[in-house]
């Protein structure tokens, strides 16, 4: 791929302009061990800079952002930085052997990137194996100096990070995993900003609060850091009105409980407008597959407590959905529309160039050799996307393969449709082993520069009807439609919402059922689509499109850093 040096001067140059007047935002991470207490035990976590969760990011819209990664942990690291577009800036988006190589143990690297047309609340994490389950924390977008948000302006704003935790070494914990061929453990607790709250063992003093005064309204940032669980959030007595979803503003949407899948985030307006008092704010697992899948059926708190309230009061405590209350689930997920009057609100494009249908589930792999294997009938679990199991390649980043021409590390023939049709969500099929094998193999979608995609996720019954988050880096994309059972082309085409639909960068499937998205794929570079469930990632349910350069200075991709890291 040649690429004159003249043509990275013009994009600078271009990108010059179009951040005149922003800052540059500089921060360090020293990523390393650090010992906590959580759960009556001590555990040797991977953390960055001391804390759980890891420091919280603020910039305004047009500011560059600089980070300094120094990696004294003993594992290879990444950081990624979730839903940011990272236009010209692919080098930066950070999962391993995707855009970059691993930051090896000892070593470090600078990320570099500008916030381009994005306000709200997004955040950063490892992107390695499970090291994200430790490794992550806010990255909240502030409107430019003189720009509002598009609701009244809160009187202060909270992150709340959600995350999942375990009494284990995470990186020992998928190992195991892999090695069995089995679904790994489940985890020991859910935690809000780090603390599991006080319905766990050794947890009273482990508990976040926030305090609030009678009459204002606050932002609370919710984000779903959690590796394997979407979860139902809920604060006693108190109604919350959804503002944005993904760093994109939405038509305001009061609602008593936020469902919130892995990788997601969502903004609410919270008024304390009950009598002074302290209230739980409370979350637990949305758990869609059958009854046979296990999952941490824990509950983690945290309190809202009002000034001036009486301290030896006990909080109040709400009352969650069911773990498996999908109608609930579904109704949040799908009466949330996009603010088309907002900052950077794109239209749907309604030309589409590339139709996709793509089937996701869980599946098995031949256990191979001599060994013995824990998944279904003594086999290895594996998950796919229309029956191809991603693996990463080791060699060689996928994206510098793709700037430097270099042949033998990925293929192009990821397929547009399934090998197979078959009836996608009946139950009967789950265990018809003519259904269930898949292969490991590096199959990507090549896509033109300003092709706009239209994609059918269809959910599978294979092996158990499931909810699989699915995050599209390097681009929002519209949810046209989404419901249950089989997709039909015909009627279900005529729900199609093309006039305010969400603007997402990660959508929460319906269990047994499918959705429609819609992307402009007008950024260069090779970027990952995967479920947002790390059990489900690591088993291979990804694949990764790479976008062509486009005509012009500004639509192509540049050299990457002197010190990207080397495989």
């Amino acid at each position: 791929m040649a690429r004159p040096v003249f043509l990275l001067g013009c994009a600078l140059a271009l990108l010059a302009c179009s951040i005149a007047s922003a800052d540059i935002v500089e921060h360090s991470f020293h990523v390393q061990n650090l010992t906590v207490r959580r759960l009556c035990h001590e555990q040797v976590i991977t953390a960055v800079n001391g804390s759980l969760p890891g420091p919280t990011i603020v910039v305004r819209e047009g500011d560059t952002l600089v980070v300094h990664v120094f990696n004294k942990s003993p594992y290879n690291l990444t950081i990624h930085w979730h839903g940011i577009f990272q236009i010209l800036s692919g080098w930066a988006d950070g999962p391993e052997y995707v855009t970059q190589c691993p930051i090896l143990p000892g070593k470090s690297y600078t990320y570099r990137f500008t916030i381009i047309k994005q306000e709200g609340t997004l955040w950063w994490h490892a992107h390695v194996q499970w090291l994200r389950a430790t490794v992550y924390g806010a990255l909240i977008i502030r409107p430019r100096a003189g720009r509002s948000y598009p609701f009244p302006k809160p009187h202060k704003e909270f992150p709340i990070l959600l995350g999942e935790y375990w009494n284990a070494n995470v990186i020992d914990v998928e190992n195991q995993g892999l090695a069995t061929g089995s679904a790994p453990n489940i985890s020991d607790a859910f935690t809000i900003n780090g603390r599991p709250g006080d319905l766990y063992p050794c947890s009273h003093k482990h508990i976040h609060k926030i305090k609030v005064v009678h009459g204002k309204t606050y932002l609370l940032r919710i984000i779903n850091a959690a590796l394997n669980n979407e979860l139902f959030f809920k604060i006693a007595n108190h109604k919350m009105t959804v503002v944005a979803m993904d760093a994109s503003y939405t038509d305001p949407y009061v609602t008593d409980v936020v469902v919130i899948a892995p990788g997601q985030t969502t903004d609410v307006l919270l008024t304390a407008d009950q009598s002074p008092g302290s209230y739980y704010m409370a979350a637990h697992p949305y758990a869609s597959a059958s009854p046979t899948v296990q999952f941490d059926n824990t509950t983690t708190t945290g309190v809202v407590v009002y000034e001036g309230a009486t301290t030896s009061a006990s909080p109040k405590m709400p009352i969650l959905p069911a773990f498996n209350d999908t109608p609930t689930a579904h109704k949040f997920f799908s009466n949330v529309t996009g603010l088309v009057t907002a900052p950077h609100w794109i239209p749907v494009p309604l030309h589409v160039d590339e139709h996709m249908f793509v089937t996701e589930g869980v599946n098995l792999v031949p256990c191979g050799g001599n060994a013995t294997c824990q998944g279904l009938n003594g086999q290895r679990f594996a998950a796919s996307m229309n029956n191809a199991s991603f693996q990463f390649p080791t060699k060689l980043s996928m994206l510098q393969a793709f700037f430097n021409g270099v042949s033998g590390i990925y293929t192009t023939d990821f397929p547009d449709r399934p090998p197979v049709v078959f009836d996608y969500t009946n139950t009967n099929l789950s265990t018809n082993a003519s259904l269930l094998f898949t292969s490991k193999s590096i199959k990507v979608k090549k896509l033109k520069y300003n092709s706009t995609v239209e994609i059918v996720f269809q959910n599978t019954a294979l092996i158990a009807v499931e909810n699989h988050p699915i995050h599209l880096h390097g681009f929002n994309f519209h949810v046209l439609a989404q419901g249950f059972g089989n997709y039909h082309p015909v009627n279900d085409r005529k729900k199609f919402n093309l006039v305010n639909p969400q603007l997402r960068n990660t959508i929460g499937m319906p269990v047994g059922g499918w959705a429609v998205i819609r992307f402009h794929a007008n950024n260069p570079g090779v970027w990952l689509m995967h479920c947002h469930l790390d059990v489900h990632l690591s088993w291979g349910l990804a694949t990764a499109f790479v976008v062509e350069d486009g005509p012009t200075p500004n639509s192509i991709l540049p050299p990457p850093p002197p010190d990207l890291p080397k495989c």
